[in-house]
């Protein structure tokens, strides 16, 4: 029995899985959730924290967008079976002009984070998307919208450093992310008309693909 451990992307909490369903006689899902981290956490400390929760060993991780940076990290520390990112990066070089030039200006510290609390905000930070017609799908899956917590966020995903990933890492990416462009990302499994929201409204898509990339 392979244990899989699902991390949702910024801000998202753990029902954007709720249609992911691997076969059980193969599978046990588990499900990660964020945590607003404490004063001055480290991305590896949080990282660490994380892992806490875990309690197999030799798990794959899945992890969404900046979920999947934290999975990559997370795996710095325990031993795993795999790691799967979606939608999400491998290096820093993978983010857009725009974040790689935020580092250097540190003009995401003058973002207006303050105002997450208004849902239409919070989807444009963590889905890449304008919402005025999905709102209430959006109310559903965006749950944490802590003001330190999004700083915190967007600062460990433009700060984020590193230059080389594991070769045996999985990155799965849409072709229509506007969030992570493609025409940055290397090695990885195409999905054809995917946006960085894929594992919500491409979910058959991975209960097709994913039973398979995780045990080959």
């Amino acid at each position: 029995m392979v244990n899989v451990y699902l991390m949702p992307g910024m801000a998202a909490n753990p029902s954007i899985f709720k249609n992911i369903k691997l076969p059980e006689e193969n599978f046990n899902q588990h499900l990660l959730e964020w945590f607003v981290p404490a004063k001055n956490m480290t991305l590896d400390e949080y990282a660490k924290e994380m892992c806490t929760k875990i309690k197999e060993t030799n798990v794959v991780l899945i992890g969404v967008s900046f979920g999947g940076i934290l999975v990559q990290e997370m795996a710095k520390h325990i031993k795993v079976k795999k790691v799967i990112i979606i939608s999400s990066v491998k290096t820093k070089y993978e983010l857009p002009k725009r974040m790689r030039l935020a580092k250097y200006t540190k003009a995401y510290k003058l973002l207006p984070t303050g105002l997450v609390t208004n849902m239409e905000v919070l989807a444009k930070y963590a889905f890449g998307e304008t919402v005025t017609k999905r709102l209430e799908l959006y109310e559903e899956y965006l749950s944490v919208n802590d003001k330190y917590y999004i700083d915190w966020s967007l600062e460990q995903i433009i700060e984020w450093n590193q230059e080389k990933y594991s070769p045996d890492l999985v990155h799965i990416h849409g072709d229509n992310d506007p969030v992570f462009p493609i025409k940055h990302i290397k090695d990885c499994i195409i999905v054809p008309k995917g946006t960085h929201i894929m594992v919500i409204n491409r979910f058959k898509w991975f209960n097709e693909h994913l039973p398979q990339i995780i045990l080959e």
